[in-house]
């Protein structure tokens, strides 16, 4: 399965650790990302007032200019060391398994304005910048990333291998899920039940519950290649899921419900 996650605002800056390697990059990631690094860091290098206003930035957050304007030299950990936040303490890499590591490193990517797409396992640097960002310079972020990074999921999606998406909005612009791959993608949706049975939508509590549904799958030692066995493997961890079906323009969804 592949899931996509968010990233997160805050990040763990590595105090060690080899520099950025574009290089390295699936190919069709390389480009784009020399161009928004290139674009990121001379603003912030050259006009921080302006980076601050473009980037929102409050006064007390100065201090990112700096970490975005050393991009090309700052040191480098792999993704999962270096975002933090609720989601990413939920899904907690860390405390996996070897097997469920092994699989969250080959299988979950995070959505980024910065990369595109990231693996787990790839090693970044900390930095600053939003998906709804414009940058002088460097076309909107939703044009820019959709065709390579659509390159790059399809070529890392296995057969009839499921995609779980668990982004944010700003995130799903940079790749909406395509018309083909619709049937064989679940985004999922966090509900929370009220006294009286009904439903509301969940903010408090939404980026720990994605964080633990991804962890759970991870654990669950299976493949998927349809959108009742990601259900059925959630069911067994006592979530309370349903699937709905997808209509014209979306995917299935996985309604998540908690208390």
């Amino acid at each position: 399965m592949l899931i996509l996650l968010p990233p997160s605002e805050n990040k763990r800056a590595p105090r060690r650790g080899p520099r950025l390697s574009i290089s390295d990059r699936p190919t069709a990631l390389q480009e784009p990302t020399r161009h928004v690094l290139d674009a990121l860091t001379r603003l912030c290098s050259d006009s921080p007032d302006e980076a601050a206003r473009v980037l929102g930035l409050s006064a007390g957050q100065r201090d990112l200019l700096g970490l975005n304007a050393e991009l090309a030299t700052a040191p480098c950990a792999p993704a999962w060391r270096v975002y933090s936040g609720v989601l990413f303490d939920a899904l907690d890499v860390g405390s996996m398994s070897p097997g469920a590591k092994r699989r969250a490193l080959a299988s979950v990517w995070v959505a980024s304005a910065l990369f595109g797409v990231v693996r787990l396992a790839e090693s970044i640097p900390a930095h600053r910048l939003s998906a709804g960002t414009t940058l002088p310079g460097v076309p909107r972020l939703t044009s820019l990333w959709r065709q390579p990074v659509d390159q790059t999921l399809r070529e890392s999606l296995g057969g009839d291998e499921m995609i779980l998406d668990l982004r944010s909005s700003p995130y799903v612009a940079l790749w909406p899920i395509p018309p083909d791959l619709r049937e064989r993608a679940v985004v999922a949706k966090v509900w929370q039940r009220r006294p009286d049975g009904s439903r509301s939508a969940v903010s408090h509590a939404n980026k720990a519950t994605k964080g633990k549904v991804a962890a759970d799958l991870l654990r669950s030692r299976r493949s998927f290649t349809s959108p009742s066995q990601v259900a059925a493997a959630l069911r067994q961890r006592e979530w309370d899921v349903a699937l709905v079906p997808p209509v014209s323009t979306s995917a299935w969804r996985l309604d998540v419900t908690i208390e």
